[in-house]
C-alpha cells in the first residue's frame, strides 16, 4: 500500500463527514452539535489515537500516519494537533499562520472568510479528519477565543490537563490545573456551552483510584464529551516515566457510567499494546505518543505472508516491520506533494534481495555528498579535522560557502523533519554515521539536505538486507546475541547501587526488581526497520548506572529509601525546577505596542506533553 492509497484522494472540497460534530464549514449550514458518544459515533468511533505532541503530531506526520490505514479505514483514526498555547494563539496572528494552516492565507479572524479559499492543510475534510486542535489554558476567555479559529476546521477542541513539565507549573496550565477543579470545569464548560464543536480533555492519574474518579467526573460534568486519562501521574516524567497503570482506567470504566466515552494513554509501544490496552482497560480508544513517533505504522495491520512487497520486511524468524527506506520515502513525498505542492521526485523502485544485482555505475555524489564524505574523511580518532599536506585544513562547515545561505522555512511541517527523522531512524544512524552526520547538516527547508539524507538511508538499508540474505538471517542473529542491552546483567536497583546516584553500569548485584530487557526483546528489530525505542525503567537505570540523580532526588533517597518518591509530599522543595524540555521565548500580540512587550514562553520540540 503506497501513502496515496492509505488516504483520500482529493483536496480542497468540502467533504459528507466534515464537522459531524458542529458547525460546517460551508456557508449557511449549521449542524446540530452533537455531544458525548452521539458525537464519537459520528466522526466514526476511532479506536486509534495519534496524540497530542508539541510540534510533533504536525500535517505532515499526521498524514503520515494516516497513509498505513486503507482509504476505507480513514475514520478509525483520530488525530490531534500539536498542544497550542492559548494565548498566543488567539492574539498573536504570527503564532496562529505558523502552527495552524486550514488555508495558505492569515488566519485572521474566528469567522471564516467568505467566500472561502480553498483548502490546504490542518483539518482539511478531505485528507485530515477526524481532527481534534488541543489547547492548554488557565483563562475560560482566552481558550474561547482561540478554539473559536479553529472550531471552523476540526472535529472537537481538547483541553491539556495533563502536561507534567516544568513550563506548565511555571504557566500555570496542564496537570498543574489539577489541584484547581472549579477553573478546569470553568475552563471546559465555557467551550461547551459556547463553542460550535464539542469539547474534549486529557487528564493524568491522581495518588489514588478514587481522586481520580473525582476528578474525571468533575471534568466530565463541565461537558467534555470524551475523556483521554493518561495512567501515569504528574511526577512520572522523564527518567521517572515507568510504566502507566492500566488497572485505574479500567477502574474508571467500571465506575463511570457506561456510556462515556474513554480514551487510554500510556505503555503503547507497538501494535500489540494496542489490543492489550483495549482488552485490559475497557477503553474505547487507545491512545500513542512516543510510540508513533518511533513507528508512524503503529496503528496498521501487518501486510500477509508473502504480500510484503518493496515496504514490508519478514525475516526468517517470521517478525518483521516497515522498512526506513520505505518509510522516509512516504514521508518525504507527503512533503513534496502536500506542502511544498510538488510532485515528488521520479526514483528507482525500493532494493529487495531477490532483485538482479544491477551493473555497477559510478554515481556522480551530489554537493550535500561530497560535505559529507570529505568531512568524513578529514577526522582523526578524536573526532577534529586533520590537516592534510596541500590540502585545505579548515572542516567543511568552516570554509567559505559558494552558494547563497537558504532562508529558513518557518512552515510547522518542514521545521519538524529532522527532529522526527532523528527518532524513526534511531537505530540505523547509531551504526551509520554518515546518515546521522547528514541529517545534522539538514536544515528546515533544505529539501535538497533531505533528500540526500533519504538517499544515504536507501544505501545503507540496500546494505543490510543484502547482508541478512547473504547469510540466511545469521548476521543479525548475531547482532542480537552481542547486544550489550540484553546481555546486562541483572542487577538490583536500590541500596546495592551506589548511594549518591553515580554508580558505574553493571556495578550493582543481585536481581533487578524491575527490567525493561524482556520488552527490548520482544521489539527488537534489525536496525533498517521502524521499531519501539524502549526506556529503561527507572530504577533498572539507576542500577546500571546510567541514571545520576539530582540533589533533591537524593535528599528523597536519604529521607525514604526511594529517590523516585514525590519530592513536595516528602517536604523537599520543588525551587529552581528546570522546565523540563526545550522552551522558546515567543511575543505577545501583534507588535503594536498594546501589550507592552510582554512574551510567553512555549514549549517546542523535545516536550511530549501529558
Amino acid at each position: 500500500m503506497t501513502a496515496n492509497e492509505g488516504l483520500n484522494e482529493g483536496r480542497g472540497e468540502i467533504g459528507d463527514n466534515a464537522m459531524n460534530g458542529g458547525g460546517e464549514i460551508g456557508e449557511g449550514r449549521r449542524k446540530e452539535k452533537l455531544h458525548g458518544r452521539a458525537f464519537y459515533e459520528s466522526i466514526g468511533s476511532p479506536k486509534f489515537v495519534l496524540a497530542p505532541m508539541v510540534d510533533q503530531s504536525e500535517f505532515a506526520w499526521r498524514m503520515l500516519s494516516r497513509s498505513f490505514i486503507p482509504a476505507s479505514s480513514q475514520r478509525d483514526l483520530v488525530a490531534y494537533t500539536p498542544m497550542l498555547h492559548a494565548r498566543m494563539f488567539s492574539e498573536t496572528s504570527k503564532f496562529r499562520d505558523g502552527h495552524f494552516q486550514p488555508f495558505r492565507g492569515s488566519l485572521s479572524s474566528p469567522t471564516p472568510p467568505s467566500p472561502l479559499p480553498p483548502l490546504f492543510l490542518d483539518g482539511n475534510p478531505t485528507i485530515d479528519r477526524p481532527l481534534f486542535v488541543q489547547f492548554c489554558a488557565n483563562n475560560p476567555s482566552e481558550l474561547l477565543s482561540a478554539a473559536k479559529y479553529v472550531a471552523p476546521f476540526c472535529d472537537a477542541v481538547d483541553l491539556n490537563l495533563g502536561c507534567p513539565q516544568g513550563i506548565a507549573r511555571k504557566g500555570k496550565y496542564g496537570a498543574f490545573l489539577q489541584e484547581d477543579q472549579e477553573l478546569i470545569y470553568s475552563l471546559i464548560n465555557t467551550l461547551h456551552k459556547d463553542l460550535d464543536v464539542p469539547v474534549t480533555a486529557k487528564i493524568r492519574i491522581l495518588d489514588t483510584k478514587e481522586k481520580t474518579l473525582e476528578y474525571a467526573k468533575k471534568v466530565l460534568s463541565a461537558g467534555a464529551s470524551i475523556l483521554t486519562v493518561h495512567g501515569r501521574t504528574r511526577e512520572m516524567k522523564g527518567h521517572k516515566t515507568g510504566l502507566a497503570d492500566w488497572s485505574v482506567i479500567r477502574f474508571l470504566r467500571e465506575q463511570l457510567p457506561s456510556d462515556t466515552v474513554l480514551f487510554a494513554n500510556g505503555n503503547v509501544l507497538r501494535k500489540e499494546d494496542i489490543e492489550r490496552c483495549l482488552q485490559a482497560t475497557g477503553a474505547d480508544g487507545v491512545m500513542s505518543a512516543e510510540g508513533n513517533l518511533y513507528d508512524p505504522a503503529i496503528f496498521s495491520e501487518a501486510p500477509s505472508v508473502g504480500e510484503e512487497g518493496r515496504e514490508y520486511w519478514r525475516g526468517v524468524d517470521g517478525r518483521g516491520g516497515w522498512r526506513m527506506d520505505a518509510v522516509v520515502r512516504r514521508y518525504m513525498d507527503i512533503i513534496y506533494r502536500y506542502v511544498l505542492e510538488v510532485e515528488p521526485p521520479v526514483r528507482e523502485p525500493l532494493y529487495l534481495p531477490s532483485d538482479p544485482e544491477p551493473a555497477e555505475v559510478p554515481s556522480i555524489p551530489t554537493a550535500k555528498e561530497k560535505e559529507t564524505e570529505t568531512d568524513l574523511a578529514n577526522l582523526n580518532g578524536n573526532g577534529t579535522t586533520k590537516r592534510k599536506a596541500g590540502g585545505n585544513a579548515e572542516p567543511a562547515s568552516k570554509r567559505q560557502k559558494t552558494n547563497t545561505k537558504k532562508e529558513k522555512s518557518t512552515s510547522p511541517n518542514m521545521l519538524a523533519m529532522q527532529p522526527h527523522l532523528f527518532k524513526l531512524l534511531r537505530p540505523l544512524v547509531a551504526r551509520h554515521h554518515n546518515v546521522r552526520d547528514a541529517l545534522a547538516r539538514s536544515r528546515a527547508g533544505d529539501i535538497e539536505a533531505f533528500e540526500n539524507v533519504l538517499q544515504l538511508v536507501e544505501r545503507a538499508c540496500r546494505e543490510g538486507l543484502r547482508e541478512y540474505a547473504a547469510t540466511g538471517g545469521k548476521s543479525w542473529e548475531e547482532e542480537m546475541a552481542k547486544d550489550a542491552r540484553l546481555n546486562a546483567e541483572k542487577v538490583k536497583g536500590g541500596e546495592n547501587s551506589s548511594k549518591d546516584g553515580k554508580g558505574k553500569e553493571g556495578e550493582g548485584e543481585g536481581e533487578m526488581d524491575e527490567s525493561s530487557i524482556e520488552t527490548v526483546r520482544a521489539c527488537k528489530r534489525p536496525w533498517w526497520v521502524v521499531q519501539p525505542y524502549v526506556r529503561p525503567l527507572p530504577k533498572e537505570a539507576l542500577a546500571k548506572g546510567s541514571l545520576t540523580l539530582s540533589k533533591k532526588e537524593k535528599e528523597a533517597l536519604r529521607r525514604t529509601g526511594d529517590p523516585f518518591a514525590d519530592l513536595e509530599k516528602i517536604g523537599v522543595g520543588v525551587k529552581g525546577e528546570g522546565n523540563g524540555g526545550h522552551v522558546e521565548v515567543e511575543k505577545l500580540g501583534e507588535g503594536d505596542g498594546k501589550t507592552n512587550g510582554e512574551v510567553v514562553e512555549i514549549p517546542k520540540v523535545g516536550l511530549v506533553c501529558g
